[in-house]
């Protein structure tokens, strides 16, 4: 559901308008009662990850040298 405001309460209030505004969220701008603009919000801004977030998803094999076998004669 969009929320409208008023173009002379969005040009003194942008900055809070803009830090509330969720994902997905709209704010419709009007003048003399008529839409002008739309702010939506940001569906893609992430939050801060934590470390290891992303433990156990990678596997790394440092003594697999089979596949190298593949490359050998683009190598020294």
């Amino acid at each position: 559901m969009a929320t409208d405001i008023s173009i002379d309460e969005a040009q003194s209030n942008l900055r809070e308008i803009v830090t509330q505004l969720g994902p997905d969220e709209e704010v419709v701008i009007t003048e003399n009662n008529q839409p002008v603009a739309k702010l939506v919000g940001n569906s893609c801004r992430q939050q801060r990850r934590e470390p290891g977030f992303a433990k156990g998803m990678i596997t790394i094999v440092g003594d697999d040298d089979e596949h190298l076998e593949d490359f050998k004669e683009y190598m020294p």
